[in-house]
């Protein structure tokens, strides 16, 4: 009999008394063409990775995604254990990983897989180190294609290793591992938060949890009140309306936003479509606007675009909210007729009443100076991202009775 089949069965049981799953931690999965880096052929090798999750509970499960993949991948054994700052894992935290209570699994090309449920006991803001061995050859290991947690190739089957051997290598990209789920002990929804390069935490400090989404789960864990667990959905370069680094929101927004376990609140944070419709054509900015294919858009193509994202996750019984699009003077991108189009858009979001709440991003960033700014100590040195100071200036800004 076919083992992939019976691998895919349900991992969930059907105990009717089992507590929801709710999503702790994702990575939007993206093909290896369509990334910004992404992982070279490999075989007979185990990829780890540490992952930090935002809500706790007392079971968690996996999600490993073959969905960019041209081929069966086969998962010939798979480890996870509570990890510590670095890569090493706590004594004793180690488990295995089955599927369908076997250790081995295959995923056909175009699926992803859940483990089964794994009694590991992990609190909020708990570091997983993952560990997935691959014995067959993967020429296309669905990525997610910035990288700001830690991981590593090592030869042959490491999954039980307790510290990295000295053949690993870092890994330039997520791979594979695209959620973590749990069991919580409380009543627990989830933020699902779909954006682009800034919701992505470019600019940030890798490997150290300095995004805004990070920052916000802090935020979250340390205050009393509701649970709330906070997954970022972003894609360096991501587009609303049209593909070109990673599937447009609104082509993605199912299965990165709505097919969230526990989903409870969505927040809409893409603004790169008007920077790139508006950006000049220039022999500088040439290469890079060619991953961006696609006719121009303006503000109502936006805010339609926005309304139909907040409808859907209304459908769906979750509160939607929307970020402002934070300022992007001085960068290779900006015109002032970009500018003025992302001013139009954030008027609307700020008056228009169409969300449940406002995340205003481009009031914490802007310069007051010069309002199509952001002010110089925020950003990475590009004028359009931020830097830790100015990623933990938005999460300090987000009123938190938003997720209530």
């Amino acid at each position: 009999m076919n083992s992939t089949f019976n691998t895919l069965a349900s991992p969930e049981g059907s105990d009717p008394t089992a507590a929801a799953w709710v999503r702790t931690w994702g990575a939007s999965p993206q093909a290896p063409n369509d990334s910004v880096s992404f992982i070279e052929p490999f075989e007979n090798a185990t990829l780890r990775q540490v992952v930090r999750i935002s809500g706790g509970g007392h079971r968690i499960r996996i999600r490993i995604s073959n969905e960019y993949g041209t081929a069966p991948l086969t998962v010939g054994a798979a480890h996870v254990a509570i990890a510590n700052t670095d890569s090493d894992i706590h004594d004793g935290s180690g488990h295995a990983v089955t599927f369908n209570g076997r250790p081995t699994a295959t995923v056909p090309a175009g699926a992803p897989i859940l483990s089964d449920p794994i009694d590991l006991p992990s609190a909020a803001l708990s570091r997983l180190a993952i560990s997935l061995y691959l014995p067959g050859r993967v020429d296309t290991a669905t990525c997610h294609g910035t990288f700001h947690t830690l991981g590593w190739l090592i030869p042959g089957d490491a999954t039980v290793l307790a510290s990295l051997p000295e053949n690993a290598t870092p890994l330039p990209s997520q791979a594979l591992i695209t959620a973590v789920e749990v069991q919580p002990d409380t009543p627990t929804k989830a933020i699902a938060v779909i954006g682009d390069s800034r919701v992505d935490g470019i600019g940030s400090t890798p490997g150290t949890d300095r995004r805004w989404t990070d920052l916000l789960a802090e935020r979250l864990a340390a205050r009393g009140g509701p649970t709330r667990c906070v997954v970022s959905q972003g894609i360096g370069g991501n587009r609303m309306l049209t593909d070109g680094i990673g599937a447009a929101a609104l082509a993605r927004f199912d299965r990165d936003i709505l097919a969230t376990p526990g989903l409870g609140h969505v927040v809409i944070a893409v603004g790169n479509d008007l920077v790139l419709s508006f950006a000049p054509r220039t022999e500088e900015t040439a290469g890079f606007l060619s991953m961006f294919p696609g006719a121009p858009v303006g503000v109502d193509e936006i805010i339609a675009a926005h309304l139909q994202l907040a409808a859907r996750a209304r459908v769906h019984g979750a509160k939607a909210s929307a970020a402002t699009i934070a300022p992007y003077g001085g960068s290779e991108m900006y015109t002032p007729e970009g500018d003025k189009a992302r001013e139009q858009v954030n008027t609307w979001i700020r008056a228009s009443g169409a969300f449940d709440g406002v995340l205003d991003f481009d009031a914490v960033w802007r310069d007051p100076a010069d309002p199509s700014r952001i002010r110089d100590n925020l950003h990475m040195g590009d004028n359009l991202h931020g830097n830790d100071a100015g990623y933990a200036a938005l999460a300090e800004s987000i009123d938190l009775s938003v997720f209530d």
